[in-house]
Parts: structure tokens; sequence; C-alpha cells
């Protein structure tokens, strides 16, 4: 009818290729996959377990949910952090996210103003150089 006879009684006919070329094409792209994909994941994965596993009371630490805290006591797969003075939660190992890197508020004040010094003395450089090249 809408088929001629000779097309539909004809043998499929491989276009170019083998079964040989297309594993082994399907066989690199799954080669890349992994490389770029898969074995990042689970480097990522094995040094956050690595991490979790070797919490001490002390450490600063975030939660994924964006929590800072210091632990204060490991019990299994809980970890209570305290989050502010005798405030304590107790959250789940798994969430911690990262070793928080919080610096003591004198640190802070102390480099705020070493900053404004290296700022003073930049704009006093300066001038001297513009006053310098006037005469």
């Amino acid at each position: 009818m809408f088929i001629s006879d000779a097309f539909a009684a004809s043998e499929p006919v491989m276009q170019n290729g083998s079964l040989a070329t297309a594993l082994t094409q399907l066989a690199l792209v799954l080669l890349i996959f992994y490389f770029l994909l898969v074995r990042p994941q689970q480097k990522k994965i094995k040094a956050h377990t690595e991490m979790v596993e070797n919490l001490k009371v002390g450490d600063r630490v975030m939660t994924n949910g964006g929590l800072f805290g210091r632990v204060t006591k490991l019990s299994g797969l809980d970890v209570t952090l305290e989050i502010a003075e005798k405030v304590e939660v107790v959250v789940d190992r798994m969430s911690i996210a990262t070793l928080a890197v919080i610096e003591p508020k004198n640190e802070v004040e102390a480099k705020k103003t070493t900053q404004k010094t290296a700022k003073t003395s930049a704009a006093k450089t300066t001038t001297k150089k513009v006053s310098k090249t006037k005469k």
C-alpha cells in the first residue's frame, strides 16, 4: 500500500559502522562521565566523612543550615553545639558542613585598626609624592 514491496522485504542495512564501534563510543562517554562527575563527588564525600569523624570538642563548625557554633559534646551520631553563651543545640553529625574559621572579636578589631592605619599611611605617601612633583 504505502510502503513499496521491495523496500519492506529488504534486510536492515548497517550504516558504515559496527557494533564494536558503537560500544567503544558508549564506553568512552561513560569513562568521561565517571572522571568528570562521579569521581570528584566521591572525593568530596570521603573528605566530608573524614572531617566529621575527626571532630573534637572545642572545634568551631558551621552546619548545612548556616548555624555557627562550638562543639561541646560528641555522642554517636549527635553533636551538641554551643551557638551562644549558655545556648546549646543538638544536630546530626552529618549536618556539619565545614570547620569554621571564626576569629575572636579582639582579632577582628585589631585587623580593622591595622587596615585603617595602612589606608592612612598609603594616603600620606601619595600626598608626599604629589607635593614633591609640584615643586
